[in-house]
């Protein structure tokens, strides 16, 4: 279930100026602190109760409670109409033993989105965090209308101290109509795509912070990151929608570690009415719409995806190596249509392998446009490809400096004097 059009994807990543007051919970965090759980909600009265009830059923991976104290939650009530706030408080009484926090705000037309309001909860999760001493500590999106499983906290944790600096958990819908509904069809297909297609970047593309098993998503529902990472990154981009992803963008954009982690799962609501111009709900009357003019989804075909992935790791590859072949470096600039000086110059300069990829993937899809095709057809080209693809390695470079595969990222490869000497020899070409 992949919700990101690129059609109706929208990011800047310039500085956001900050219109909004920074957003101060009125209960100073508790000194034991660990994670912070961030709620945006609008007229979620009726779902709250369950995403609260799930929450503080957290446990440990051997099935005992977390420790109230270690965690907590902060909702945003904005633009509500309802007893969305009040339903919190009332929660939050109940059960004195957990943190439980909510602020009410009314926003300008402008800014009543879920990206101003999921901003204005990781700022004020982040600053908490950091003010116990934590910039290792965690700052957790769900949403209002999600059940997060037993121990999706503790799965989430577990990720992080295998390394890495953030962790995307896997959403599945609560289907709530038959089993032959045409929607819940098109998702299982459009699940079964994007499994086979991360699956075949993962083989030719390997990564060693989200190896595969992994899965595709990497939104609100369930999105983790430290304090320190959402620093790094200069905090949530404030679009309309789709904030999760431009969030991704810039941590990939940062060289920070995303995790896909099989393990972080959660259950949430198939209402086809949502809160937002663009997410689960838009999905899947979107599915019911084509369903019934009797179209079939368009996504990137199986060769597509191979020819990134294969350009995505050789550029990687090239990016990290102490002197890089002439020849790769003239090969690579031919197949993005640039001079091998401009790439040599870009791979010498980026301190991010994630701005360059950025910069070659878009360079490529002007070279090679992606042309759409049938789900069922994009899905049976992914399978071939499996078949057809051996699993790729990072095999030593000629001077053997490179280190075993598997091994974390950092150590792998010494960006120390990269390729300086390759780009004096293009530019004297």
């Amino acid at each position: 279930m992949d919700l990101v059009s690129p059609q109706l994807f929208h990011f800047s990543a310039g500085p956001v100026e900050l219109l909004i007051a920074p957003l101060r919970m009125a209960v100073a965090p508790h000194p034991a602190l660990q994670a912070s759980v961030i709620i945006p909600a609008k007229n979620e009265a009726a779902d709250l109760p369950a995403t609260l009830a799930a929450l503080i059923a957290q446990t440990t991976l051997n099935g005992q409670l977390l420790d109230p104290a270690t965690f907590e939650i902060l909702v945003l009530a904005n633009n509500c109409t309802d007893a969305t706030a009040q339903v919190v408080r009332r929660f939050a009484a109940a059960h004195p033993a957990w943190q439980i926090q909510v602020a009410e705000l009314w926003l300008p037309p402008t800014e009543a989105h879920v990206g101003r309001a999921r901003r204005l909860l990781m700022d004020e999760a982040c600053r908490r965090l950091e003010a116990v001493g934590r910039p290792q500590g965690l700052i957790l999106s769900t949403d209002a209308d999600t059940q997060v499983a037993p121990t999706w906290l503790a799965a989430t944790q577990q990720a992080i101290s295998a390394g890495a600096d953030a962790v995307g958990g896997r959403i599945l819908p609560r289907h709530s109509g038959p089993a032959q509904c045409a929607v819940r069809r098109q998702h299982l297909h459009d699940a079964a795509y994007h499994l086979a297609r991360t699956q075949l970047e993962a083989r030719l593309n390997p990564s060693a912070h989200d190896a595969w098993p992994r899965h595709h998503q990497h939104f609100g529902a369930s999105l983790a990151l430290t304090a320190a990472a959402y620093r790094a990154v200069g905090g949530l981009p404030v679009v309309p929608y789709l904030e999760d992803e431009a969030l991704y963008r810039a941590l990939l954009r940062h060289d920070l570690r995303v995790r896909h982690c099989p393990a972080v799962r959660v259950v949430t609501s198939d209402r086809r009415v949502g809160r937002v111009a663009v997410g689960l709900s838009w999905q899947l009357s979107e599915w019911a719409r084509q369903t019934a003019a009797g179209q079939e989804p368009l996504v990137e075909g199986g060769h597509q995806i191979a020819a990134e992935a294969t350009m995505c790791r050789r550029l990687r590859l090239l990016w990290r190596q102490a002197q890089a072949s002439l020849s790769d470096m003239l090969l690579l600039a031919a197949q993005l249509h640039v001079r091998a000086d401009e790439l040599a110059s870009r791979l010498t300069q980026a301190p991010c392998f994630g701005l360059v990829w950025e910069w070659a993937l878009a360079r490529f899809r002007q070279v090679q446009p992606m042309e759409p095709v049938p789900m069922k057809q994009a899905l049976a080209e992914v399978r071939q490809q499996l078949r057809q693809a051996k699993p790729a390695s990072f095999p030593a470079d000629r001077a053997g400096t490179w280190a075993a595969a598997g091994a974390a990222d950092a150590a792998l490869f010494p960006r120390a004097g990269r390729i300086p000497e390759t780009a004096r020899a293009l530019r004297r070409r």
